[in-house]
């Protein structure tokens, strides 16, 4: 959008809010709204991947988005992150929950792709703070070693082979790192190929 400046500072979560709507998605990070990087194409394909398998999974469930904000706290102060997916179930939503706004509850599940610019430290602190402000499970891949890390209260587990995903906060989800890697490859090989 022309004109449109890449952040703005010394915003409350009322004004952040407020924020106008557009192509821009934007994090509330220390009081600053931040512009959230368009993902690249490996990126992509992997997010719409985990669509496809997490939303048969969560269907009659909980509501699963992508590029959904999350309102938390942080530090004492409040955060908006989005994640390149966001679940949380209906029993912990509130009846008269807005879904035209960010989750207004810390989500069961996060899931963060690792971009080219990014690092596998930045996400354990994210993943820290993901942790600390109420969220269930968050989830890092990183499409370069094709691994899934799953973090949770206490423990970390890394994926990259078949072995499931087991987790209770996740019951009857079917689903490996292998499996998430090679369905993101075929994707984006049958866009390539026209």
């Amino acid at each position: 959008m022309p004109g449109m400046q890449s952040t703005y500072t010394n915003l409350t979560l009322e004004q952040f809010l407020a924020l106008p709507d557009g192509e821009t998605a934007w994090e509330l990070i220390d009081g600053e709204a931040i512009a959230k990087v368009s993902p690249q194409f490996f990126h992509a394909s992997l997010q719409r991947t985990l669509i496809v398998l997490l939303d048969a999974w969560s269907m009659g469930r909980g509501c699963m988005g992508a590029e959904w904000a999350v309102m938390l706290q942080r530090r004492g102060k409040d955060w908006v992150p989005v994640p390149d997916l966001t679940y949380v179930s209906f029993a912990r939503l509130a009846p008269d929950w807005v879904p035209e706004g960010p989750c207004p509850i810390p989500a069961d599940l996060v899931v963060e792709i690792i971009s080219p610019d990014q690092t596998q430290k930045q996400f354990e602190d994210k993943a820290r703070d993901y942790l600390g402000a109420g969220v269930g499970r968050v989830w890092v891949l990183d499409p370069e070693a094709k691994t899934l890390t799953v973090y949770r209260s206490g423990q970390i587990s890394v994926y990259s082979d078949d072995r499931p995903i087991e987790d209770a906060l996740l019951p009857d989800l079917y689903l490996n790192a292998k499996q998430i890697f090679e369905e993101a490859n075929r994707r984006r090989s049958r866009s390539m190929d026209g």
